[in-house]
Order: C-alpha cells, then sequence, then structure tokens
C-alpha cells in the first residue's frame, strides 16, 4: 500500500537523484523541466501547490506505507474548476521500485483524489508512444487512448509522439 503526501523542499534531493539523464528527465517530467534537475527548478514548480482553497495544482511524493520510504513522485495539475477537468503528469517510481505495482497504485490514487476530492469529471495525461509499460498501466486504470500527437517533442535529433489518453469520471466508478 502505498501513501500520498505533499511534496516538499526537503524531497527535492530524492527527486534530483531519480532524474536520470536528459532522456528520461524529458520521458517522465515532459518540457517543464531541463536538464539537468535543480533545486530551482523544483522550487518554481512548488510554488503555488498544494492549497486546497486555492491551486490548481497538487503535488505528491508516494510512501510506501509500511517502510515509510519514498517510493515516486505524482502530480496532480491543470485543475479546471469550472470545467471539472486535470491532469495527470510527472509521474516517476524510483528505479529501485519499479516492477513491484507502485505505478498502478499511484494512477489509482491519483484518480481517487481527482474524481472523489476534488469532484473532476475528466483526468487526462499524456505517455510518449514508446513507453508500452506506463501505456498499458494507464489503460489497467482505465485511461482510453484519444489521439496520437505526432513529433511532439524533440530530443536532440529525433522527434517523439505523445499519447494522449484521458478517464471520465463515470468510467472511473465502474
Amino acid at each position: 500500500m502505498i501513501i500520498f503526501q505533499y511534496f516538499e523542499p526537503e524531497d527535492f534531493d530524492q527527486l534530483i537523484e531519480w532524474s536520470g539523464d536528459e532522456a528520461f528527465l524529458l520521458q517522465w517530467a515532459g518540457p517543464g523541466f531541463h536538464y539537468p534537475l535543480s533545486k530551482e527548478q523544483l522550487s518554481d514548480y512548488l510554488h503555488g501547490a498544494n492549497d486546497k482553497s486555492t491551486s490548481n495544482k497538487f503535488i505528491y511524493k508516494v510512501m510506501d506505507e509500511s517502510t515509510q520510504e519514498i517510493v515516486g513522485h505524482i502530480a496532480l495539475g491543470g485543475i479546471d474548476r469550472y470545467n471539472r477537468s486535470g491532469r495527470i503528469g510527472k509521474v516517476l517510481v524510483g528505479k529501485p521500485y519499479q516492477g513491484k505495482g507502485y505505478g498502478k497504485q499511484m494512477i489509482d490514487e491519483a484518480l481517487r483524489i481527482g474524481f472523489e476530492e476534488e469532484k473532476l469529471h475528466r483526468i487526462s495525461l499524456g505517455v510518449f508512444d514508446f513507453n508500452i509499460s506506463a501505456i498499458q498501466c494507464y489503460e489497467k486504470a482505465g485511461f482510453v487512448q484519444e489521439g496520437l500527437i505526432r513529433d511532439a517533442r524533440r530530443y536532440e535529433d529525433t522527434f517523439w509522439n505523445l499519447i494522449e489518453m484521458s478517464i471520465l469520471e463515470n468510467e472511473w466508478k465502474k
């Protein structure tokens, strides 16, 4: 079992350690960060987050409930209260914890927060088309593919395709 706790400045070093090389940083974090990941970038990212009354983004460290170790990171952002929509992003399971089911638990908990606590109707995410394990995880959680954004992100001399996925409140309740 996992628990979400708000991501705080004392968690920066762990995330920086896990951030990987330039390609991996782009893969899990998208274009919002640049390589190498720094405390300054994370401070900017955290600014304005995690206030239930005013924030449109919630950023979490993910902890294993039994060991109290940080096993991952996830954000629920882009919250539009009028349209009741949000977006999951910056999903990362630490390398030592991959392949143990944490990713699916993280997505399930982010969806629970989005639909139950934040009263969202639609939650979306983007995933690169080569990240097969993530796509399978998202589909198991109920996400459906909406489309492909071709050559959405540039990395060195190549372009990466981005699959847009979403889940609606009534699909999640099934």
